[in-house]
């Protein structure tokens, strides 16, 4: 009886977020993607000679392997996408996730490992500048995520997501967010959970802003980055 009732309660904290959600005014919707298109378009340009060398600088680390790295994400609603990233690993690496899940550092339905075998020389700088993440803005620009939002977790992930985790996937996800802005990896998935649906509870203009303007201060230099 009493599981019935948490997940009674678990449906209407999710029903009462996804009318919040809805009901969201139409100005923020529609000045959230002005700001997404602008911003990533303005960063493709201005960070374009970065994006230019650092794939070089993979190319001749491992000249086999793709210098963007492709993955299948779940955004808004459950819908899958593509998500870009520079290549920071080894060609094999997905191949090899499997026997080396027994040193997973985060808890809950996330894969992290701060010495992670598979990571090459130039993705351990780019994972620690989080350059790694820049071609993510190609994924803005054509509406698959947001500059802020909770990022997009992995089908496999999201499997694991019990009804009210699954609330992260009410909103476009993002580039950033609060917990990357402040905590990224040193907290677990579960705080991580908390912060994003905190994000989705209370989004606004400027408190996008405030995300982005915080995730370019902490961006060079976060000891919590791997």
């Amino acid at each position: 009886m009493s599981n019935l009732a948490n997940q009674s309660s678990v449906d209407t904290a999710t029903n009462e977020l996804e009318i919040k959600v809805g009901k969201r005014r139409v100005f923020y919707i529609f000045s959230k993607r002005v700001l997404d298109v602008v911003a990533s378009m303005f960063g493709i340009i201005l960070l374009s000679i970065i994006l230019f060398i650092i794939a070089i600088l993979i190319k001749i680390e491992d000249p086999k392997g793709p210098v963007i790295f492709t993955q299948r994400r779940v955004g808004k609603d459950g819908k899958e996408f593509h998500m870009y990233k520079f290549r920071s690993m080894i060609v094999d690496a997905e191949a090899k996730l499997e026997d080396l899940l027994k040193y997973n550092e985060v808890n809950g339905a996330m894969f992290k490992m701060k010495d992670d075998p598979r990571v090459t020389k130039v993705g351990k700088f780019i994972r620690k500048t989080s350059i790694d993440e820049l071609p993510q803005l190609f994924n803005v620009l054509k509406g698959d995520m947001s500059l802020v939002g909770p990022r997009p977790p992995l089908p496999r992930e999201v499997k694991e997501y019990t009804s009210y985790q699954k609330q992260r996937l009410l909103v476009t996800p993002g580039c950033t967010g609060i917990w990357q802005a402040s905590a990224r990896n040193s907290v677990g998935f579960e705080e991580m959970v908390e912060m994003d649906l905190y994000y989705i509870r209370n989004c606004n203009f400027w408190l996008d802003i405030k995300i982005i303007i915080k995730t370019v201060i902490v961006l060079f230099g976060s000891k919590n980055a791997f």
